[in-house]
């Protein structure tokens, strides 16, 4: 929480000085008081250029909340198909709960304690960690099924494991989708011409005021982008829950 409030701090006090720096500076070379005609285009020139910046803060905005949500469904999904795996070893004999609970509870403890960070630090999934899953899987394949009840439980476990081979490449493409510098490069340039298109109005205290929350607004908006463009890691980290409760749930069982 200190991390981004620290961060969000950061974010629009910067964009709302930025803003208002702009604007001072256009004022000063400009000088004089404009027409009311200058005053007229410049509040027209300030509508269209905020409305298209705004749209381009708004879709970002949007594909990276899908994303976010997408992930920590992703996630869910993947604990559940663990827990799957681990209880069903446990149905299908103690043979198989030796072989396959090992690996599996190996490969979650490696998913909340180095993965997570790995991810986070852009270098992508932690190598152990597939070589647990991979652990599991051969030994999930060579069980051989005596009979009806055990042969469905191998193959639930087949396809839960495949599963979740399937959500973890999902969740380093989610590490991997950074937000492109020409987007912050386009809503930089956005601010600053927004800021430079107010020099028609006067420096009085009301202006500023209204200046400096528009550069505030913008900030936090920039902020909520910034935070779930890298989901695993601070500001806007999405944790380890769903894994963190399933160990639980293996410790008391």
């Amino acid at each position: 929480m200190t991390v981004a409030i620290l961060e969000g701090s950061r974010f629009i006090l910067g964009t709302a000085a930025l803003t208002v720096l702009c604007y001072l500076v256009m004022r000063y070379f400009t000088g004089g008081e404009p027409e009311q005609p200058t005053k007229d285009l410049a509040g027209s020139v300030i509508f269209r250029v905020s409305a298209l910046h705004g749209l381009i803060l708004a879709l970002v905005f949007a594909q990276e909340m899908v994303d976010y949500q997408q992930l920590k469904y992703e996630s869910t999904v993947e604990a559940n198909a663990i827990a799957d795996v681990y209880f069903d070893a446990r149905r299908y004999g103690p043979a198989a709960a030796a072989a396959v609970q090992e690996p599996v509870k190996n490969y979650l403890e490696l998913v909340v304690s180095k993965e997570w960070d790995h991810l986070g630090e852009g270098k992508g999934l932690f190598g152990p960690a597939w070589g647990q899953w991979d652990a599991a899987y051969e030994a999930v394949l060579s069980l051989q099924a005596a009979d009806k009840r055990q042969e469905s439980l191998r193959s639930h476990m087949l396809e839960r494991i495949h599963l979740i081979s399937e959500t973890r490449v999902k969740r380093e493409n989610h590490a991997d989708s950074a937000i492109s510098g020409m987007f912050w490069f386009a809503a930089m340039a956005g601010v600053v011409l927004i800021a430079l298109a107010y020099y028609p109005y006067p420096v009085q205290r009301h202006n500023l005021v209204l200046i400096f929350m528009f550069g505030a607004f913008t900030g936090l908006i920039l902020f909520f982008i910034y935070a779930f463009s890298n989901p695993f890691s601070p500001p806007g980290a999405i944790g380890t829950g769903p894994y963190q409760r399933l160990i639980e749930q293996i410790a008391r069982s």
